[in-house]
């Protein structure tokens, strides 16, 4: 028994050394992009690899282009804060300024999805992950914001399910204090979230239904926002970018020269530059892995 714990172990710390080598491309540094925003959000790529993300505070969802130019892309954006694309190339916008989800057509105009849970609005959808199929899954906690006229929270922080993208929202966790990041795995079959004032991240299978069930500890951190690369790891982020293997070990610490890191995707033509949202500035980081959720 003890053999067998210790072989468990031994095969644990291999698999965490395999996906540190060459994490970042050699030679490799940390580049700042871009500046003086208010507080930067909700990265998310493009078919061509081009980074959307937000700074919530000024009202605008930005656009970094993969031939390295900054515009503003939608202003104003409904104080978006979580950003993704779908397979279809709808960007789908976590809307803070009255707690709703919109999804945004190519050439179009934002189309409200969500505003509310069987007649509650919602604390404030943060974060957001879209399946290959289509099957959406959003984090709801709650953060007082000065421009709201409206109330305390009216419900509990929970985690909701969407089947294709389309309402209504089923309420698919309810047992985490603050859920905020969370990510799924290319196969859809595991759903990574974060219980951010817990400082903790859990592990979930995905049911054929969209439910999830097998709740396990991942990891005893928490984490703003988060994304995947194709050896499994999982990059969480808070102080800094924090790289975990899939075994739940931590391989990897990418500082960055900011007080916090609201989020962080993979982007570029290639899908190997790593984009971080952080407080006031974009950054990006060459890296030897690839990216595995951009469209």
């Amino acid at each position: 028994m003890k053999s067998a714990l210790i072989c468990q172990l031994l095969l644990a710390a291999l698999a965490a050394l395999a996906s540190d080598t060459n994490l970042i491309a050699p030679g490799a540094r940390l580049e700042k992009l871009a500046g003086d925003f208010v507080f930067t959000e909700g990265p998310a790529a493009d078919g061509r690899g081009n980074i959307f993300f937000t700074d919530q505070p000024n009202d605008r969802i930005l656009k970094w282009s993969i031939d390295d130019q900054l515009s503003i892309f939608l202003q104003p954006s409904g104080r978006a804060n979580g950003l993704c694309f779908d397979a279809a190339g709808n960007l789908w916008i976590c809307a803070d300024a009255k707690n709703e989800l919109w999804r945004l057509p190519p050439d179009g105009k934002p189309v409200v999805v969500l505003r509310d849970y069987e007649g509650k609005r919602f604390n404030g959808p943060n974060d957001l992950w879209i399946s290959s199929n289509g099957d959406i899954y959003f984090t709801d906690p709650y953060y007082q914001r000065k421009y709201w006229d409206r109330g305390g929270k009216e419900m509990a922080e929970c985690v909701y399910y969407l089947k294709r993208g389309a309402g209504p929202a089923r309420r698919v966790i309810g047992d985490l204090q603050q859920p905020n990041g969370l990510i799924g795995t290319p196969d859809g079959r595991t759903l990574y979230v974060a219980d951010i004032a817990a400082k903790t991240t859990y592990r979930y299978q995905i049911e054929a239904s969209g439910d999830l069930s097998g709740k396990r500890l991942f990891c005893r951190e928490g984490s703003d926002g988060m994304t995947l690369d194709d050896r499994g790891n999982v990059y969480l982020t808070g102080k800094g970018v924090m790289v975990y293997a899939a075994s739940g070990e931590k391989i990897k610490q990418i500082d960055v020269p900011e007080p916090w890191v609201g989020n962080v995707c993979f982007g570029g033509p290639d899908g190997r530059s790593l984009f971080i949202t952080a407080s006031k500035g974009l950054y990006r980081l060459r890296m030897a892995v690839r990216g595995v959720n951009s469209q």
